[in-house]
């Protein structure tokens, strides 16, 4: 019989399996859990349960972790992979859950009904409240997924036309929806008269509907965020909301939870708020219990089909120590400096490797990735099955032949605008940085990175140099590639700090200056 821990609340149903006797104990303190844990096959967590390196040690019998939910940021998966035991989780539990919210909301506020509600209480009878009609209006979704995607399925029955903002999802994957896929945020927005956020909060996505984005909307639009706060930037949609532009909103999440009842969106009669309630449905809680239970039970018996760690050998894994995190930074830096929409990712590694470096391959989707759903929610184990699911298409290939290095990682992104290809070695132990496109060089790959392409020419560096120094920002080193003298080149500029949007419009604005990109890592 196999033992099981249930550290976190969860409803798990009733459990007939005679294989499994079910130890629930719910919010249980970390230095007991380190205690007991070593008599268990399997523990069943949420998000409060850390399970890390020294919970595993102690874990002398565990085979299987299961994750009731989406995120796996509070397993160390590495860890886990190097004690050989399997991690599953159910990602596709809360789905449905997250989008009928969404549209809780966005049909609250088209029709009022919280003001309405409210005033009833109040001994009120105000029939003189006009609300909004869905039918044949446009709805614009930023984020199409698994929760856009089926907002999106929910549009059609309300006759609605759906567009959607995603860079990072193919248009195979639109066109399958009935959903209208545009490039620009911008063109989207105008056209838009109800909006609705779907994305997961990363540096890319911060605020990215802020004032200017909300007036592009028509007048009178409805606006809602049931995915992450801080998303939509709060001071700039109380701003406009005051201002009378948009016809009202519907927030699940705030950028600080709880937000306190002296928050000024909290009190707004214009703003309709549940208290990020998007997975919490009975139906969704019991999908998520019995569903990671069945899977921590498959996996026990030895089905890996939902194992996110299935394939990783634990020498391998040290073996690889340093090509990991290079595939990572490899990968992220493709994802800033490659402009469309991704379709195939190639990774090439040349050379004689000790052991497989397929691994590797995941390092690479997973910092591709990592710009698009947040550090947190992507990992070396689940970035693949993401990659995937998104439709996007990873080829590796290996050769024991490799030119200037003894071992050579190279990964090609193409998308449907343009490919570019970088490389990188590892040396002592360290990544480095040792080719973009057709042009060598070797650069450290972290910080903040300038990309330049421009005519092998005098002076150029040094224009690019007064403009930076100008504006304030230090140039920490420098790397210089070319293709011929007189001819193209391309240089690495390794600098302190995040240059502005005008600063990079000014540098882009050269005339000395074919392509400007600038990554972080």
């Amino acid at each position: 019989m196999w033992q099981v821990l249930v550290t976190d609340e969860m409803r798990l149903g009733e459990i007939k399996n005679p294989e499994v006797r079910l130890d629930y104990r719910p919010n249980m303190p970390r230095e007991e859990i380190l205690r007991v844990i070593g008599k268990y096959d399997a523990i069943i967590t949420r998000s409060r349960t850390q399970v890390d390196s020294e919970l595993l040690e102690a874990g002398t019998r565990l085979k299987v972790v299961g994750r009731g939910g989406v995120g796996v940021d509070n397993v160390d998966l590495e860890a886990a992979s190097r004690r050989g035991v399997l991690v599953v989780n159910v990602p596709e539990a809360n789905t449905r859950s997250a989008a009928e919210l969404a549209w809780a909301l966005l049909l609250a506020v088209a029709r009022g009904l919280v003001e309405s509600d409210q005033k009833i209480r109040e001994g009120k009878w105000d029939r003189k409240y006009l609300g909004l009609e869905l039918d044949r209006k446009t709805l614009g979704i930023v984020g199409l997924g698994r929760i856009g995607g089926q907002v999106a399925r929910f549009a059609k029955a309300f006759d609605m036309r759906v567009l959607a903002y995603d860079p990072y999802i193919p248009r195979t994957r639109a066109e399958t929806l009935g959903v209208e896929l545009l490039d620009d945020l911008a063109d989207m927005l105008r056209q838009s008269n109800f909006l609705t956020v779907h994305t997961p909060l990363t540096e890319e996505t911060r605020g990215m509907i802020g004032r200017r984005e909300l007036y592009l909307l028509p007048k009178g639009a409805v606006v809602v965020n049931a995915a992450r706060g801080g998303i939509i930037d709060e001071k700039a949609l109380l701003e406009v909301l005051e201002e009378g532009h948009l016809f009202g909103a519907g927030l699940d999440v705030f950028a600080e939870e709880p937000p306190g009842a002296e928050h000024p969106l909290v009190q707004h009669r214009k703003v309709t708020h549940t208290a990020h309630l998007g997975a919490n449905t009975v139906e969704a809680q019991d999908r998520v219990g019995e569903a990671v239970l069945e899977r921590v039970i498959e996996t026990l018996r030895g089905n890996l089909a939902h194992a996110l760690n299935t394939g990783f050998d634990p020498e391998g894994l040290e073996a690889l120590r340093g090509w990991l995190p290079l595939g990572e930074a490899l990968g992220k830096l493709l994802a800033q400096i490659t402009g469309g929409r991704p379709q195939t990712v190639e990774v090439g590694f040349y050379g004689e490797f000790e052991k497989n470096p397929e691994p590797v391959a995941s390092a690479v989707a997973k910092g591709l990735l990592s710009r698009v759903l947040g550090v947190g929610d992507v990992n070396l184990v689940s970035a693949k099955p993401l990659l995937k699911e998104r439709g996007i298409e990873l080829v590796t290939r290996q050769s024991e032949q490799a030119q200037d290095y003894r071992q050579v990682l190279e990964v090609r992104l193409e998308t449907d605008r343009e490919t570019r290809r970088v490389r990188g070695t590892v040396m002592g132990g360290k990544p480095r940085l040792v080719g973009v496109d057709d042009y060598r060089l070797e650069v450290v790959p972290e910080g903040f990175m300038l990309i330049c392409t421009n005519r092998d020419q005098p002076g150029v560096v040094g224009k690019v140099g007064t403009l930076l120094g100008g504006s304030g920002v230090n140039i920490a080193g420098m790397q210089l590639g070319r293709d011929a003298p007189g001819g193209k080149a391309l240089f690495v500029l390794a600098i302190d700090e995040r240059p502005s949007e005008e600063v990079l419009d000014a540098l882009r604005g050269l005339d000395v200056l074919e392509r400007v990109d600038l990554a972080e890592l």
